[in-house]
């Protein structure tokens, strides 16, 4: 029974690697151009914002939390980082406050969950509105333009070939690995997830470690919305509109649990990378667009389907 269970969580671990590999080895039979250096850069490119946005959100579901508010803040703190750069603050500092926007975000989120005692859903819902509001108060429903062509390097720029915001997702997965392996909050957050009672009374400050996953969550979708205005070259307004869906789907995609206590930051990548991939290999084959959704809509039911089966079976 031990080595089964052993198996199962193996599979259960490699199963988004795997389907990865398997839509990747199709797509390049089914499309020369897809197994390309140049196109491979591409797909890691379009899916970098969302990437970032998932693994954020992927601490706080392993919570069994939810946040709603991520593609708001991405639209606020796009905004606000533009707004100060034409203002004539320099751009380092500019970015830094699109990113303080979203910690700001993030820690209301946190208190909302814990002080307040408020349901992840409807405190995020609230905040989602809230920064849409902001964006469009702060902007008056125009984008911002005429920005300098300095402020495109952080979304357009490249390092030794590979898109910078490439690194910086890679950066920050690795940094939120770091975190969920080897450090208290990644444990205390899969114990939280897990059975939040078990972990109260087991010493562990529910409350703050909550307040610290929404931060983190809120300061990555600042940095994913500072990122996005930097590859557009625009503040605007309505950025990110639709991207919480998507790091959500990328996230239950890659094996986290809607239910909490199950999930990775690796894993939530990989599933923004075959959402992107799908996406990328569908325009190659001139798929339409209508049916790259019906596609990644089934494998969200498979995905939520196992995960839901797996829960089962572990009662």
């Amino acid at each position: 029974r031990r080595m089964v269970s052993r198996l199962k969580g193996l599979l259960q671990g490699f199963a988004p690697f795997l389907f990865l590999v398997l839509v990747g080895a199709f797509l390049s039979v089914a499309s020369e151009n897809f197994l390309t250096t140049q196109n491979l850069l591409t797909i890691l490119l379009q899916i970098s914002v969302v990437g970032i946005i998932a693994v954020g959100q992927t601490m706080v579901m392993l919570t069994a939390g939810i946040d709603l508010s991520v593609g708001g803040i991405v639209g606020l703190a796009g905004v606000v980082a533009t707004l100060l750069v034409v203002a004539g603050v320099p751009i380092p500092a500019a970015c830094l406050a699109g990113v303080g926007v979203g910690v700001l975000c993030g820690v209301a989120n946190g208190l909302l969950v814990t002080a307040i005692d408020m349901p992840p859903f409807i405190a995020t819902l609230g905040t989602m509105s809230v920064t849409r509001g902001l964006a469009l108060v702060l902007t008056g429903g125009v984008a911002v333009y005429e920005l300098p062509e300095a402020f495109a390097f952080l979304g357009n720029g490249s390092l030794v070939g590979i898109p910078i915001p490439v690194i910086i997702l890679a950066a920050v997965t690795a940094f939120i690995v770091l975190i969920l392996r080897k450090m208290p909050l990644g444990r205390y957050a899969y114990a939280i997830g897990s059975n939040v009672e078990a972990a109260r009374m087991s010493g562990i400050d529910v409350s703050r470690q909550l307040i610290w996953v929404y931060t983190i969550c809120g300061a990555l979708s600042g940095l994913a919305g500072v990122i996005l205005a930097s590859r557009i070259v625009t503040g605007q307004p309505t950025a990110g509109l639709g991207y919480e869906l998507d790091a959500i789907a990328a996230c239950v995609i890659g094996g986290t649990s809607l239910f909490g206590g199950v999930g990775t930051a690796l894993g939530s990548v990989m599933g923004a990378g075959l959402m992107g991939m799908i996406r990328n290999g569908s325009n190659l084959l001139n798929v339409s667009a209508f049916w790259q959704q019906i596609v990644i809509g089934v494998i969200i039911w498979i995905a939520v389907a196992w995960d839901t089966y797996r829960r089962k079976n572990a009662r």
